[in-house]
């Protein structure tokens, strides 16, 4: 039988595929004789590097991680911020990164807040963002100056719109700020229902709208349609932020940079957008970037002063943490430089391009899959999981529950700029000898 793992054996393609094992996300559990925590440092190290030795980090697809190393660039200018003492001497990045501070590396963060703005074509002289502790920190700095805001202008709290298919830290969020929620449907594509926005605005037309869209939904990568969704709201008092933690580190490298634009012939798409350092872009801590307006940051925090003035610090922060990273800040910097954003593009169109080629492999060969792809701008492919425990193991493969009569749900791969053609075809040949054991079993 002339199946895919023999077409593909075949090519000359698959003489670099090396069969491997995966590296375990957590290595398991640390096996370390009773004793000092020494013995258990040198036992977690000897592990760690028994399955480096023998396994591939690379298998891991089920999740927006980029399994790359650090480019040298970054490397030698993490040693470079080493040899000034960040990340040696206790530093800190307090409140707003544009009040300044001898303490830590805000002119850095600005630096990057001003260039990464630029690229989201938030105007230069109204812009205001930090480096953030996540993605879920900007998406808290969203919604917290949004509810803010629409508070002080209607004298109402708001009511927080958005969509089953945003990042379950949306129903955190809401339940932090104590906000009701209004859950809007979803289209095929998993993007928000514009006509069902609509009906809901209707239904709830006494309070602000706080609307949180999603470039990128977390599962099968729909994207929330924002020119939409602003037309939508011409008549509500309003606030919209975007939660856009993995499309928007890659498109705005892209030819489709536009989609996040946040001013567009003077006028506001949206007020805020939520971005992730360690998602795309492939830094090595989790980290997150959060942009807004200067006239609506400086409108908020002259509310926020009115409660707490803490004159220690020499200033209002603004931010919902005091205390921030200062080597964080300072080591995403390099995501700004020129040689970084020719890798972006580079890893933008790989990315893109290798997720059409998944696509279009499973569709050929294992159509009973039905899988899917929302468009040409999502790195995310999702099929009906029909596969064992050990394959989704092996590739570390997100799954989510059915729902009805389909009790087996679906899982999808989240292809990042390590999953070269020859993973991903790697990948399918697991997949077809996992499929084949199956249906013989």
């Amino acid at each position: 039988m002339f199946t895919r793992r023999s077409f593909i054996t075949s090519s000359a393609a698959a003489t670099s595929v090396a069969l491997c094992r995966p590296v375990l996300a957590t290595g398991g559990e640390v096996s370390a004789p009773n004793g000092s925590p020494d013995a258990f440092q040198d036992a977690y190290i000897k592990q760690r590097r028994q399955l480096l030795e023998n396994s591939d980090p690379r298998m891991f697809l089920g999740y927006p991680a980029n399994m790359n190393l650090p480019a040298e660039g970054m490397l030698k200018w993490c040693r470079e911020l080493h040899s000034v003492e960040v990340g040696r001497r206790s530093m800190n990045n307090v409140g707003d990164p544009f009040h300044g501070s001898p303490f830590g590396s805000h002119e850095l963060e600005r630096d990057v807040v001003r260039r990464f703005g630029t690229r989201y074509g938030f105007p230069e002289d109204n812009l205001w963002g930090m480096v953030s502790h996540s993605g879920t920190d900007s998406n808290m700095h969203g919604a917290y100056i949004g509810r803010t805001l629409l508070k002080r202008r209607t004298g109402r709290e708001p009511k927080i719109f958005y969509t089953g298919e945003a990042h379950y830290s949306i129903q955190v969020i809401r339940d932090l700020l104590g906000l009701e929620e209004v859950l809007v449907r979803t289209r095929e594509d998993a993007s928000m229902d514009i006509e069902d926005l609509e009906l809901q605005l209707a239904r709830n037309p006494d309070h602000p709208v706080l609307v949180i869209a999603t470039i990128g939904t977390t599962f099968k990568g729909g994207i929330d349609d924002v020119d939409r969704i602003q037309a939508a709201l011409k008549s509500r008092e309003s606030y919209l932020h975007l939660d856009a933690a993995l499309f928007g580190g890659y498109l705005q490298a892209s030819p489709h940079a536009d989609l996040l634009r946040q001013d567009r012939d003077g006028r506001r798409r949206y007020d805020s957008l939520a971005v992730s350092w360690h998602k795309f872009f492939g830094y090595h801590a989790v980290a997150g970037l959060f942009l807004c307006c200067r006239d609506d940051f400086e409108s908020y925090r002259d509310y926020f002063a009115q409660v707490h003035d803490p004159a220690y610090i020499s200033h209002v922060p603004g931010t919902i943490t005091c205390s921030r990273d200062p080597v964080k800040a300072a080591e995403v910097h390099f995501y700004s430089t020129a040689a970084a954003m020719v890798q972006q593009q580079r890893d933008a169109k790989l990315i893109l391009d290798n997720a059409a080629y998944l696509h279009d492999q499973l569709q050929r060969n294992f159509p009973q899959l039905a899988p899917r792809r929302v468009g040409p701008l999502s790195n995310t492919v999702y099929f009906n999981n029909h596969l064992s425990g050990s394959l989704i193991q092996k590739w570390s493969l997100a799954t989510i529950r059915g729902k009805g009569e389909d009790k087996r749900g679906l899982a999808h791969v989240v292809v990042m700029p390590h999953a070269s053609r020859e993973l991903l075809d790697q990948f399918m040949n697991h997949l077809e000898d996992d499929l084949q054991a199956r249906s013989s079993g």
